[in-house]
């Protein structure tokens, strides 16, 4: 038996205890030839004390011990001598003084500590199994554990069966960049690794499976970003005979399981809901972060008749003028306000408009323009006193909520608003736009995916062909600013789901190559369905209280989508290509060919 305890289990009550410890040396300290270990293992640490004088061979081979030394120490529990206890251990109010050292395997020098930040992430992905040593990831990887065991807990209890769908399955390119996979036995064909359970999914609804659910794998060809990766897990599941309130209260349940079990916490039920035109219009986005305020405030009808030629411009074009007042900041920097400006021109806006109010003054040169009564009322709409900065969009309502959302989360930064890390903002955006319309390609998209129900009293304006103002039945939840999942009430009738594609730019013979297994399927009995899927990777992130999606991944790819411990992606071999019928060319031949 290598150990009868891990390194975090040992207490007072176990003073006289013979054990057996086994782990890594966490560090080891030389006190007049009486040697300290803190012996760690993936529970936490114990301190283990070789003494000379009891024990001299073993003592000896303890002074040869350096840093992640794998050993087995077998001894008594010792109370720690008065004024050496660490309160900030579990274990910190004994010791093991060791009988005997059995070195299991010895460590090279690291190659960068593991009890301190290291800037160099490509350093650390690839020796990541040195990485995953460190608290904090095996915490957010506990954290991982438990997510998943209180949603299979949870969704078990309300009747959800887990069932496994493909990972290799069909290309369908009107989503998100796939990852292909070529068939050895059918030449010139391909699979696709799958991006979603989707269609599996509404096709076990329709087999009469009714209530399922699965921990998913799914794979985006698309460019990482802290909060994004091409190799993601979903909570994904679908029901039969269920509305969008049904599946509200379930995800409810199952987020309030979730941070019992990880943070201990009891979550406020039920979420704010919000539409998504009332939260693009109150806070310029879909997933708005309500733990502050600093709401956009629309002040079209006040700036109709304004003679300043910018807002008045804007809203004779059929555009909005907007504000926010950031409270007390017109202490801002002029190296910020360049930052603000040029955030406001990259969402499409044409500049930034601004004023400071300091020492009873209106600060800005567009002041001149407004009329005493312009003055008073923007002074009682936006509540302005002395220190504040307000800050204005005029361009059209999109433009104009996409900038001053974007500048309401900045200002949010440099003000450091967000304080508390136990403040946790729920909420629902419902009734999203069913269709996107998209100037660079000419054609309609769809805004969450093309097997979204329109809501129902909008199936009119779809058959009317004002695909601009139909409503889907489609619900996000959103947390403190980020969107943690994404689902809807489904299309289960054939002749709506090919009006759908048609809508989209598919036509019939495209949709019988890409779809005519759905369109088949839902000939013959389809029930109605609904479903969604939560983001695990970004849900770890938030209950872990990190940025970077990678550090809740055991094995995460690189910003580039590089696997660097394994160095993968790789080239293969010739005759592993020609097996596949593939042939690898140069880019500079491929861009010649074309």
């Amino acid at each position: 038996m290598y150990r009868t305890h891990h390194c975090n289990e040992l207490r007072a009550t176990d003073v006289g205890l013979e054990v057996a410890l086994a782990g890594w040396v966490d560090s080891r300290r030389d006190h007049g030839g009486v040697i300290f270990i803190d012996l760690r293992d993936r529970e936490g640490l114990t301190q283990v004390v070789f003494r000379p004088e009891e024990f001299p061979e073993v003592a000896a081979s303890a002074h040869t011990l350096r840093s992640e030394d794998v050993v087995q120490v077998i001894g008594k529990v010792a109370r720690r001598l008065e004024g050496t206890q660490n309160p900030k251990l579990g274990t910190g109010e004994i010791e093991v003084v060791a009988s005997s050292l059995n070195i299991l395997n010895r460590s090279e020098i690291l190659p960068f500590p593991l009890d301190s930040e290291v800037g160099n992430e490509d350093l650390r992905l690839s020796h990541r199994y040195l990485d995953l040593r460190r608290r904090s990831l095996v915490r957010n990887l506990k954290i991982r554990h438990l997510v998943a065991k209180a949603t299979r807990e949870y969704l078990d209890r309300e009747g959800y069966l887990e069932i496994e769908t493909p990972v290799l399955s069909k290309s369908t390119p009107e989503g998100a960049r796939e990852f292909l996979v070529p068939s050895r036995l059918i030449p010139n064909h391909f699979y696709a690794l799958s991006q979603s359970p989707q269609q599996y999914k509404q096709l076990l609804m329709v087999g009469g499976i009714e209530r399922y659910f699965q921990i998913a794998k799914c794979f985006r060809d698309e460019d990482p970003r802290a909060d994004r990766i091409t190799e993601l897990t979903q909570i994904d599941l679908e029901a039969s005979f269920i509305e969008r309130d049904d599946i509200i209260r379930l995800i409810e349940g199952l987020l309030r399981e979730i941070f019992r079990a990880t943070r201990g916490l009891d979550i406020q039920t039920p979420f704010v809901r919000l539409s998504y035109h009332d939260a693009m219009d109150r806070f310029g986005t879909d997933k708005p972060d309500m733990r502050f305020g600093m709401e956009l405030v629309d002040l079209t009808d006040l700036f109709r008749s304004s003679q300043f030629k910018v807002f008045r411009g804007a809203i004779d074009a059929g555009g909005v003028v907007k504000a926010i007042n950031a409270k007390g900041f017109a202490k801002i920097t002029a190296g910020q306000i360049e930052d603000l400006t040029n955030l406001a021109k990259q969402s499409g806006a044409k500049g930034l408009a601004f004023i400071k109010i300091e020492q009873g003054e209106w600060k800005s040169p567009i002041v001149k323009f407004f009329t005493e009564t312009e003055k008073a009322v923007l002074n009682q709409t936006l509540q302005i006193a002395e220190g504040d900065l307000i800050l204005f969009g005029a361009d059209s309502w999109e433009v104009v909520c996409t900038t001053l959302g974007r500048i309401r989360l900045k200002v949010a930064d440099y003000l450091q608003l967000i304080q508390d890390p136990t403040d946790l903002k729920f909420l629902w955006v419902l009734d999203f736009p069913l269709l996107a319309f998209d100037p660079a390609e000419n054609k309609w998209s769809a805004m969450h995916h093309p097997f979204t129900r329109p809501k129902q009293e909008d199936l009119g304006l779809l058959a009317a062909g004002e695909f601009g103002k139909v409503r889907a039945e489609a619900y996000d939840v959103v947390l403190n600013g980020v969107e943690i999942g994404g689902g809807s009430i489904r299309i289960h009738e054939q002749e709506l789901q090919a009006k759908m594609f048609q809508v989209l730019g598919i036509n019939a013979e495209r949709q019988q190559k890409l779809f005519s297994h759905l369109l088949r399927a839902f000939t013959f009995g389809a029930p109605p369905h609904g479903g969604i899927a939560l983001g695990v990777d970004r849900l770890v992130m938030l209950i872990a209280g990190t940025s970077n999606i990678r550090e809740v991944i055991a094995f995460p790819k690189n910003s580039r989508g590089q696997d660097l411990m394994m160095d993968s992606p790789s080239q293969v071999p010739e005759k592993q290509l020609q097996e596949l019928h593939i042939r690898s060319l140069p880019r500079s031949q491929i861009l010649r060919d074309l």
